[in-house]
């Protein structure tokens, strides 16, 4: 009865736990409403560049990089989609050879979580390097608006978190 339970409690976290790997390893998570930074909490949207009184320029100039980074982004995910789930298989074919190996490697598993978080370095440098090319169109003046803008937003941020919280309590 108890190798019975067992098998069927694998059965179950198996799905879960691949899912889950996969999704964090190739770039998952944050598909739903969380927006973070990048959103109403402090981030760099088309309400605060109104509010900054951009000059045409660097109105152009920020169209302009946001449209080369799309152009970026659908060249890069249009690419060899074989190879890219060749890609995703080996990893989750490795991700199941480690937990369902008889005895738990924690080299394989420090190594593939080494992988992992290497790649999500690179993507998150990648997006502060861009963030960066486009604050540097603002003016200083701009710049230090900026900052009260979003400490503002995040300050309502953190307070909406609070009461929604306690809400939950």
């Amino acid at each position: 009865m108890k190798m019975t339970k067992k098998l069927v409690l694998a059965a179950a976290a198996l799905p879960l736990i691949f899912g889950t790997a996969s999704a964090y390893a190739y770039g998952g998570g944050d598909k739903g409403d969380h927006k973070g930074m990048l959103g109403k909490c402090g981030g760099f949207d088309k309400k605060v560049m109104r509010q900054l009184d951009l000059t045409d320029a660097q109105k152009a100039e920020l169209k302009e990089m946001r449209e080369a980074n799309r152009a970026e982004m659908k060249a890069k995910h249009s690419g060899n989609k074989a190879d890219k789930m060749a890609k995703m298989k080996a990893h989750q074919e490795k991700v199941q050879a480690l937990v369902l190996a008889d005895n738990f490697d924690e080299a394989a598993a420090n190594d593939l979580a080494s992988q992992m978080v290497e790649k999500q370095t690179e993507r998150r440098v990648a997006m502060l390097k861009k963030q960066h090319q486009m604050m540097s169109v603002l003016t200083p003046e701009q710049k230090t608006q900026l900052k009260e803008i979003q400490q503002e937003r995040m300050t309502k941020c953190a307070d909406k978190m609070e009461k929604r919280m306690n809400k939950d309590k």
